[in-house]
C-alpha cells in the first residue's frame, strides 16, 4: 500500500522523486489533474498508484489524501494565476488533516527571500519579498509551518533554486540545448553574465526520499543548492564545448520582456521575477547536509551532457516520426 504521495507529480521534480522512490522498491501514490498524463509519465511502474483530484473540492482532496502517511506537495499554477498558490495549499492541508496524513512537505522556491542581503543565503536570511510571486510563495510557506505549529500535521520545506535537466522544459536553458542539438537561435533570459546556479532535477528526487524518512526534518525549511557558481554564458559555452557548435544566442532582458509581454502573458509575468538575473541568489545548504549526510550533486560538465543526449533523443524521435 502507497504511504507517500506526490501531489502535482507529472512536473519533472514528481517524476525524479517518484524514480527514487521506486529505486527503493516503495510504493508511492501519484496524484494529478490529468489521468493521460499520469499514465504518460508512471505508467509502466508496477510501484505507482494513480489517482487524479480537484484542488478546489474538499471532497476530491480527501480522497487523495486517504491511507496517505506524507503528502510531497508540487502542485503548480500558471505563472500569471499565482494568488491561487496560498488557497490551493490551504485546502489540500485541510484535506490532508482530515485525511489523516502525519507529514507534508513542500517543495518550494527561493521567491519568498526578495532580494538578498548577501550571499550565500542561509535558510535564516529574512524572508521580505518585494514581488507579488515571492508574497504568494511565502503565504504558501507561512500556512503550511503554521499547520505544524498548531499541531496539525509535521510540515516542512525544501526549496530550490533554478532547475536544468534532461527533458526539463522551464529551464532557463532549455532553448539553448534545443538550440544545440537542433541549431537555430537560442532564446535566453538575461542578463546571462551574472553568478547563478542550477539544480540538476534527477539530484532532486533522492534528497526528497531521504527527507521523507528523516523525521528532525519537519518543523524547519531547508535550502537545496545547485552544483555550484556558475554563469548561463558558461554553461551555453560547455554546450558548444561538447557539440563543437557555436550557438546563435538571442537574449531578453527586463525591457525586451516587457515589449513581448503585451502579447505574451508569460513572459509578461517574468518582468518582476528579472531580478533574479540581476542579483544573484546563491543558496548555502550546508544546513541540510548536516541534517542528511552529503548530497550527491551531479557536476554542470554532466549534466549539459545528459540534458544535450536527450534532446538529440528527442530529435530522432521526432524526425523518425
Amino acid at each position: 500500500m502507497s504511504t507517500v504521495a506526490l501531489f502535482g507529480a507529472a512536473g519533472v521534480i514528481g517524476q525524479s522523486i517518484a524514480s527514487a522512490l521506486s529505486s527503493k522498491g516503495r510504493p508511492y501514490r501519484v496524484v494529478g489533474r490529468t489521468e493521460t498524463s499520469l499514465r504518460k509519465a508512471f505508467g509502466a511502474d508496477p510501484l505507482a498508484e494513480i489517482v487524479t483530484w480537484n484542488p478546489d473540492s474538499p471532497a476530491s482532496v480527501l480522497a487523495a489524501a486517504k491511507g496517505i502517511e506524507t503528502l510531497i506537495y508540487m502542485v503548480g499554477v500558471n505563472y500569471w494565476q499565482f494568488e491561487l498558490h496560498p488557497e490551493l495549499m490551504r485546502k489540500t492541508i485541510d484535506g490532508a488533516v482530515a485525511a489523516g496524513v502525519k507529514n507534508i512537505i513542500l517543495i518550494g522556491t527561493v521567491y519568498p527571500y526578495g532580494m538578498t542581503e548577501a550571499n550565500p543565503v542561509r535558510e535564516d536570511h529574512p524572508r521580505e519579498p518585494h514581488t507579488f510571486k515571492g508574497r504568494m510563495r511565502k503565504a504558501q510557506e507561512d500556512l503550511l509551518m503554521q499547520a505544524h505549529r498548531d499541531g496539525r500535521v509535521n510540515a516542512t520545506v525544501l526549496r530550490l533554486p533554478d532547475f536544468y535537466g534532461p527533458g526539463v522544459e522551464a529551464s532557463l536553458l532549455h532553448r539553448a540545448a534545443q538550440a544545440a542539438v537542433n541549431g537555430g537561435t537560442a532564446d535566453m533570459v538575461g542578463p546571462i553574465d551574472r553568478p547563478h546556479e542550477f539544480v540538476f532535477v534527477p539530484d532532486v528526487g533522492p534528497v526528497v526520499a531521504r527527507l521523507v524518512d528523516t523525521p528532525a526534518a519537519f518543523g524547519k525549511i531547508w535550502n537545496l543548492a545547485g552544483a555550484g557558481v556558475t554563469t548561463q554564458r558558461e554553461l551555453v559555452s560547455e554546450m558548444e564545448r561538447q557539440t563543437g557548435k557555436k550557438l546563435k544566442l538571442r537574449v531578453a532582458g527586463k525591457m525586451t520582456l516587457r515589449l513581448i509581454g503585451l502579447f505574451n502573458p508569460f513572459m509578461r509575468e517574468m518582468v518582476e521575477m528579472n531580478y533574479l538575473m540581476t542579483d544573484p541568489l546563491i543558496m548555502d545548504d550546508s544546513a541540510l547536509q548536516q541534517l542528511i549526510g552529503p548530497i550527491r550533486k551531479t557536476s554542470y560538465v554532466e549534466g549539459i551532457r545528459q540534458t544535450i543526449v536527450a534532446a538529440s533523443n528527442t530529435r530522432a524521435l521526432a524526425v523518425a516520426a
